[in-house]
């Protein structure tokens, strides 16, 4: 299977409560959009750090993340903002990386929202027995 990438967009939540409370205008609501490997093979987000600094995102603590290699390596990890891609949206928090890394988009993102690789396509889509909303497994 090839590399599989999607659009992802990034919104600072805590931005989206002040506009909502009429505190400050839509537009001063941080937000970036950003092309991101959908990466089967990690668990969670990683935000590089320049796109942590450019949305505001609060770093919360550092936690213990082990590697493909088994390597383990400390990493801060965010407060939550909100993701959307494939039309689909979820709060969320993210590992930071170094600034310039690749962000990656790992399984919590693809159960969460239902969505689904196509590796013919190279594709990511809402899986298609729910293409309008997430369709979660509670057991």
């Amino acid at each position: 299977m090839g590399e599989v990438r999607a659009n992802i967009l990034l919104k600072n939540l805590e931005d989206i409560a002040l506009f909502k409370a009429g505190i400050i205008p839509e537009n001063k609501i941080r937000q970036l959009e950003v092309d991101a490997l959908v990466d089967t093979g990690s668990v969670r987000i990683l935000l590089p750090q320049d796109a942590v600094d450019k949305l505001g995102l609060e770093i919360r603590e550092k936690i213990t993340v082990p590697l493909a290699n088994d390597q383990k390596v400390l990493l801060p990890r965010t407060g939550a903002f909100s993701l959307t891609v494939c039309e689909r949206e979820m709060p969320t928090d993210a590992l930071v990386g170094p600034p310039l890394c690749e962000t990656l988009i790992g399984q919590l993102v693809l159960e969460n929202l239902d969505l689904v690789i196509n590796p013919l396509r190279r594709t990511l889509t809402p899986h298609p027995d729910s293409p309008y909303v997430p369709h979660l497994k509670m057991k």
